[in-house]
């Protein structure tokens, strides 16, 4: 009897943590869906994941909470945040629709999930279950398996194919067969020869600026910004940004602290010879 209430009953512990855990995790969710920049909705989505890791680990799954840290929040969604960090994906860029009635066909979907959510629910609260213990038994692990595997092995194998499947269609969808032969190194090289453009190689970014970043241009020996030494994808973004104000700053402090000492180079053999003359 004593293990049935307790079974049923939730602590004061677990109250306070499910509502300052949960509703953090309402508030990482509905900042995935509303930020304006894509690299914030990431770091809210990972937020959101960490704590349904800790609500796992809170209650007895050590496995699944493990799981939850190390694949989707350590390596799914790091994954998605550098790809956002090297696409440079923005605020500024078009956020027009280009397949139509998606917004549908998110709602229904959001819909059915929330659904799914409340008949879940209300299963697990008018069903009884046997607890923590009889599940973990043999360990959480060995658990895990074979729900997996026997119950819900239907379901897994449908998920199984749907990743498979939305792997396959992201590959089918930014692949584009190619119309003409690649040219190598040497063609290209005779072609910039042959049309009279810029021979070498490319100077890199951030050369004589006192940064190596590819945002900004690298400086001429007169301080001004070479246009060459960056993407013309970031020109175009507005994405550059300027260092020549500084550096043109610093270059004039130089030849003023190289004039000053030129200066005092002249001056000062004068004074010894005169300070010689006086001695004799």
């Amino acid at each position: 009897m004593t293990q049935q209430l307790a079974a049923y009953s939730t602590s004061t512990g677990e109250a306070v943590q499910f509502w300052i855990l949960g509703t953090i995790a309402v508030i990482g969710a509905l900042g995935t869906v509303l930020c304006k920049k894509a690299v914030h909705s990431a770091l809210c989505l990972a937020g959101t994941m960490i704590i349904l890791a800790v609500f796992y680990l809170a209650n007895g799954a050590y496995f699944l909470g493990i799981v939850q840290i190390v694949v989707y929040t350590g390596a799914i969604m790091m994954l998605f945040l550098f790809v956002v960090m090297l696409v440079g994906v923005t605020a500024g860029d078009s956020l027009k629709e280009t397949i139509k009635g998606q917004r549908w066909v998110a709602v229904l979907c959001g819909l059915g999930f929330g659904i799914l959510l409340v008949g879940g629910i209300g299963n697990a609260s008018l069903s009884e279950f046997n607890g923590l213990g009889a599940a973990n038994a043999n360990g959480n692990v060995e658990g895990v398996a074979a729900l997996i595997f026997t119950k819900y092995v239907l379901a897994f194998e449908l998920t199984g194919v749907l990743l498979i499947t939305a792997a396959i269609g992201a590959m089918v969808l930014t692949h584009r067969e190619r119309t003409e032969r690649a040219r190598t190194q040497r063609e290209l090289a005779e072609q910039r020869i042959r049309e009279g453009k810029h021979i070498p190689p490319l100077p890199a970014p951030g050369v004589y600026a006192r940064h190596n970043a590819v945002d900004i241009a690298g400086l001429l020996p007169d301080g001004t910004p070479s246009e060459l030494t960056v993407s013309k994808t970031l020109r175009e973004r507005g994405q550059i940004r300027d260092v020549s104000t500084e550096a043109l700053n610093d270059l004039r402090a130089l030849e003023q602290r190289a004039e000053e000492r030129l200066e005092r180079t002249a001056i000062e053999p004068a004074t010894f010879k005169r300070a010689e003359e006086a001695s004799k």
